[in-house]
């Protein structure tokens, strides 16, 4: 009998599912969000929009709940998962363990309005900006998932995967 993989067992209090949404506008540029320790704004890192799914809804229905509430955005076209990862953090003094699905999503609206931000949300979110995929290559700043922008540019260049991707795990 084989023990699994460390990365694989759930943490105390479990896998939270998440939903996100890789959001491109009609120039093909990405939606990040910026983030930071509630804390500590130094530590900051960009991100898509997205987060946890609630009661008896779908992954898709927290990922268009999230995005409405994180940017305002709603009128989208909600296409197929992309990408599926796993990840563990530290985040506002716990560890968060997630199993994430990045759903593509087209946009022809780019003004950002965060109306439906959570406590912890307003105290952790800094602002939004749209990226271009040559931007996003060139960035300095730290992006989750870590490989976006490769992973970005084979979106743009070949279209979605036939089925979703499993990226590498994450455990910071």
């Amino acid at each position: 009998m084989s023990a699994e993989p460390e990365c694989e067992q759930p943490y105390e209090g479990g896998l939270r599912k998440v939903a996100r949404v890789v959001l491109l506008d009609p120039q093909d540029r990405i939606l990040l969000l910026h983030g930071h320790e509630p804390d500590d704004p130094a530590d900051d890192w960009w991100f898509t929009p997205g987060g946890g799914v609630e009661g008896a809804e779908t992954r898709a229905e927290a990922a268009l709940r999230e995005l409405a509430e994180e940017t305002g955005i709603t009128e989208v076209d909600l296409g197929p998962v992309l990408w599926r990862r796993r990840c563990s953090f530290p985040f506002a003094g716990r560890r968060w363990d997630q199993d994430e699905w990045y759903y593509l999503a087209r946009t022809t609206r780019t003004a950002v309005a965060a109306t439906g931000l959570t406590e912890l949300e307003r105290r952790s979110v800094a602002g939004a900006r749209w990226w271009t995929c040559r931007e996003l290559t060139r960035a300095h700043e730290t992006v989750y998932p870590t490989r976006l922008a490769e992973l970005l540019r084979t979106l743009l260049d070949e279209g979605p995967p036939a089925g979703p991707v499993t990226l590498d795990t994450e455990i910071v």
